[in-house]
């Protein structure tokens, strides 16, 4: 009986001790994948997506499309609190210093050559970025940057990037035309946190086309003057963050190209500095232009011939010329503007608000245009449609204009200076302008009196609200004859 009891005891010792180990083996295992988990996830982020392990060592630019060896699945993430440090995209390799092409950064040495020779190199790597750093000022002179080059390259200014100064210090053999041009590219970004610079007083000033200037005076300037930034036949644009200052003539100018994306600019130069245009688009469509500041001495925006589907929202201009479309139809061409929508907007101490100019003897359209929610502060000629356009006293009056019709103002408020009459419809003699419809449009004078009636010739729409001052000149319907030597088709 005393063996049977042992024999007993001893299965049942065998039995518990095989129990713990099992429990002790699932333990272990669920404790381990619960750390896989948790590490994984608490990993520390990568400053871009697509991380790598490890750091190249190498400080050469390297393509992202560069084989990179991957950890091994089984490896258990370390813990990020302890060291290994964040990792690194292939495209941090693909960064283009233009410092390692040459470029010294003195504000005085001449910096074109490492900018040509870096632009070269990242132009044939995807992705990849040309760095203008930080704590530098870069002097290059007039460069056409060229494409095709691969997608996703991405020009960084993050130091100052400026012109000569002045044309003494423009090199002969150089257009005095333009400065920057990018040429036949796709997919690119201008971007960083730096300054372009361009050192524009001296150009104001020579003998050319005269402007005004102070107390009713007139000064001269420009002659041949060059435009700062230049995007030419190319798309899918972005140009976001950059602080454009001084330029000689526009500071952005866009022609023939489609899908752009402005964002977070900031453009100045003086009230008084001539042909300054902060943003100019002409030939060019699908354009998003947002949260950017632009004061300066001509149009805040320009939208010239052949553009389309513009919308331009949370815009600060002023001082200014206002934002403009036009002018369109010189020298008798036809000219197409369509589908064009400011919103959100403020323009302040600015000759004009929102304006269209044409001259006379052109021909096309300006259609579907909208202007909603803008905010006038000390602005003369708040709105204004002018289809006598001229700069001299020798423009005659012609049979033929640009048609001008679709346009919607709606909630204008603020203030305006009055010297002027705050809304202003100048239409051709032979072509109206038609529906244009006002909805709370409410305009009071900056300082003094209320000044005179808003003027209206040959112009056509509604009144869905009462605006203040009453538009009363505003004729109802549309016109009994409309010319007929006009060519108003566009197809753009």
């Amino acid at each position: 009986m005393e063996k049977i009891f042992l024999l007993l005891c001893l299965i049942i010792i065998i039995i518990t001790s095989n129990s713990i180990n099992v429990d002790a083996r699932h333990h272990i295992s669920k404790k381990t994948k619960s750390k896989k988990v948790i590490s994984h996830n608490n990993s520390a982020p990568s400053p871009i997506e697509g991380s790598v392990n490890e750091p190249s060592p190498s400080p050469s630019p390297v393509s992202s499309s560069s084989p990179v060896s991957s950890p091994s699945s089984n490896v258990v993430p370390s813990d990020p609190s302890y060291g290994g440090g964040p990792t690194l995209n292939p495209e941090e390799d693909c960064i283009f210093d233009v410092m390692e092409y040459g470029a010294v950064g003195d504000g005085s040495t001449d910096d074109t050559e490492a900018f040509v020779a870096a632009w070269k190199a990242a132009c044939q790597v995807e992705s990849a970025v040309l760095l203008a750093p930080a704590d530098r000022i870069f002097m290059i002179t007039s460069t056409i940057f060229y494409g095709p080059c691969k997608p996703g390259l991405e020009f960084r200014v993050n130091g100052v990037l400026m012109t000569p100064e002045g044309p003494d210090c423009w090199p002969k053999k150089d257009s005095k035309r333009q400065w920057i041009v990018f040429y036949k590219l796709d997919n690119m970004t201008f971007s960083g946190t730096g300054t372009i610079e361009g050192n524009g007083e001296k150009w104001w000033e020579l003998p050319c086309k005269p402007h005004r200037g102070p107390n009713g005076s007139t000064l001269p300037g420009p002659c041949d003057s060059p435009s700062m930034i230049r995007f030419f036949m190319s798309s899918n644009l972005t140009v976001r963050g950059l602080r454009i200052q001084n330029s000689p003539m526009f500071h952005m100018k866009f022609d023939g190209c489609e899908g752009v994306l402005i964002d977070q600019l900031s453009i100045s130069s003086p009230k008084l500095s001539p042909n300054t245009d902060g943003i100019h688009i002409e030939d060019t469509k699908s354009v998003g232009i947002y949260n950017s500041v632009i004061a300066n001495g001509d149009d805040c925006i320009s939208i010239g011939p052949g553009c389309s589907n513009v919308e331009i929202e949370a815009v600060t201009c002023g001082p200014s010329h206002g934002i403009s479309i036009g002018s369109l139809g010189v020298h008798n061409s036809q000219a197409c503007v369509s589908n064009i929508t400011v919103r959100n907007a403020i323009i302040r101490d600015s000759d004009n608000g929102v304006r269209i100019k044409t001259w006379q003897g052109g021909s096309g359209s300006v259609t579907g245009l909208s202007f909603d929610t803008i905010q006038m502060e000390n602005v003369r000629n708040c709105i204004i449609i002018d289809q006598y356009y001229c700069l001299s006293k020798g423009c005659r009056n012609e049979t033929s204009a640009v048609s001008v019709g679709d346009i919607s103002y709606r909630s204008i408020k603020g203030t305006y200076d009055v010297r002027s009459a705050p809304i202003h419809f100048a239409c051709s003699d032979t072509v109206a302008c038609t529906n244009i419809t006002m909805s709370e449009v409410e305009l009071l004078p900056h300082e003094g009196e209320l000044m005179e009636d808003p003027f209206c010739w040959n112009a056509y729409g509604i009144q869905q609200t009462l605006t203040i001052p009453p538009i009363d000149c505003l004729q109802d319907g549309m016109p009994l004859a409309i010319g007929e030597t006009v060519d108003y088709s566009c197809s753009i």
